[in-house]
C-alpha cells in the first residue's frame, strides 16, 4: 500500500535528499504498519514527534504503536514549536 510521508520544519532533515524540497515522500508499506514503525525507520526522534496527524486528525501518542496506517492516507509529523 501507499501512503504520503511528510515531515515539517527541523524534521525534514531526516527525508532523502530528493524529498527534501517538497517535504513530502511516498512510501510503499506492508499492510499493518503503525506510525511508531515509520517514525522508527526513519531514525525521528521520539521527542520530537510532537504534532502527529493522519489525514489531519490529530493521533495521540499512546495510538502511534498501534494504529496502522491504510492506503492514501497522508501522515504529517512536527516537532514542537517555539515562537512569539
Amino acid at each position: 500500500m501507499k501512503i504520503v510521508f511528510k515531515l515539517y520544519a527541523t524534521l525534514q532533515d531526516y527525508l532523502p535528499a530528493e524529498a527534501k524540497r517538497t517535504n513530502a515522500l511516498t512510501l510503499e508499506l506492508a499492510p499493518g504498519t503503525t506510525i511508531q514503525q515509520i517514525i522508527e525507520r526513519f531514525g525521528l526522534p521520539q521527542k520530537l514527534c510532537h504534532l502527529v496527524l493522519i489525514d489531519g486528525n490529530f493521533v495521540p501518542p499512546a495510538a502511534r504503536a498501534t494504529l496502522a496506517l491504510k492506503e492514501g492516507e497522508t501522515l504529517a509529523i512536527w516537532p514542537p514549536v517555539a515562537g512569539g
